[in-house]
């Protein structure tokens, strides 16, 4: 975190680095607000399974399961889902000023925030991730079409939403990557433990 400072010499900043949260504190945090929100990563998981189970022989939910679990610890993805929940809960409180708040409320056509901060986290993982992400915002699988439809006074996912597409989408093409790298070592995900889904557990020093 940047401090203000003054001084002689006029104003200027400082990183204070014990104002720093802790990776794990923020990866915590991401999944309780999912969980809060009532998104559990296997229904986030069974989107991914979805898409790629027809093009990867032996792919089960257990490798599904972990690559969900990796892109949640991604930064640019556990920021932008504590912004978009933060927002839909405080929309939830009539706490947002208006007119944010009605447009929030009504998730408007022409908003395009919700959809562009869970875009700002898909670029994180190729432009296949992209097109993905396009995929599932237009269709709705699963539990994102449950959120886009769901009923009930006072709930909204304005920014839920399109955050679960975005996790789908990156967990998803992390497999797609990965099912190359298999491919070209004559593999399919049968020979593959879940926990070595990731292609980067390989390299030197990611551990």
């Amino acid at each position: 975190m940047m401090l203000l400072i003054s001084g002689r010499n006029g104003v200027g900043f400082m990183y204070n680095e014990n104002l720093r949260v802790h990776s794990k504190v923020v990866t915590e945090a991401t999944k309780n607000a999912l969980k809060r929100r009532g998104v559990s990563l296997e229904d986030i998981a069974k989107i991914v399974y979805e898409m790629q189970v027809p093009y990867n022989d032996g792919l089960t939910m257990d490798h599904c399961v972990e690559s969900v679990e990796s892109v949640l610890k991604k930064r640019e993805m556990q920021h932008a889902i504590l912004v978009g929940v933060e927002l839909d809960e405080l929309a939830e409180k009539n706490l947002l000023s208006e007119p944010l708040q009605q447009i929030v409320t009504a998730d408007e056509g022409l908003f395009g925030v919700d959809e562009t901060i869970a875009l700002g986290a898909v670029f994180t993982y190729g432009s296949i991730a992209v097109t993905t992400f396009g995929h599932l915002d237009k269709n709705k699988i699963g539990i994102i079409n449950e959120l886009d439809t769901e009923p009930g006074i006072g709930k909204i996912n304005t920014f839920l939403d399109d955050l679960v597409a975005s996790v789908a989408a990156c967990a998803a093409s992390r497999l797609a990557h990965r099912t190359r790298d298999l491919e070209e070592a004559g593999e399919t995900f049968n020979e593959l433990p879940p926990e070595e889904t990731a292609p980067e557990n390989n390299i030197e020093g990611a551990k």
